[in-house]
């Protein structure tokens, strides 16, 4: 399995927590920034993790800011990119079986190390369900629009 992950500095630190642990499970884990708790802006980070997952190099990605809203906004205006803010395992089974989202956001200063870990290993463990195929083809075709 491989894995993006970006953050600006309000998600930086659970970020390589995050990273630490997947990389111990044996998953491959690519790093798309920040490198430090510097003040950043987080478009730049949602968006890098956004086009590495519409080009298909990687089984899911996981963004994070101090709430995970902006960054998740951020990767959503990547044409193909579902990103969903999670915050329980429940939220996060959910965007994979209903939504497909092939992003998680998490919020840096709102979501433990724990809670983290539990609803990413949720949503790896979570398929989508096919009946939602309908509404998913709905969504893409906003993405057409002008």
């Amino acid at each position: 399995m491989r894995v993006a992950i970006g953050s600006d500095h309000g998600g930086y630190s659970l970020k390589e927590k995050i990273k630490a642990y997947l990389t111990s499970q044996g998953i491959d884990v690519v790093d798309y920034g920040t490198n430090s708790d510097e003040s950043v802006d987080y478009p730049e980070y949602g968006e890098k993790v956004g086009h590495a997952i519409v080009e298909g190099h990687f089984d899911f990605g996981i963004v994070l800011c101090g709430t995970g809203i902006g960054i998740s906004i951020a990767a959503n205006k990547v044409k193909g990119v579902r990103a969903a803010l999670v915050y329980d395992e429940h939220t996060a089974r959910l965007a994979k079986e209903h939504n497909n989202a092939n992003i998680l956001a998490l919020g840096g200063r709102t979501t433990t190390y724990e809670n983290a870990i539990s609803i990413i290993n949720t949503f790896m463990q979570a398929t989508f369900e096919a009946r939602h195929q309908k509404r998913l083809d709905k969504i893409t075709s906003i993405e057409g629009k002008e």
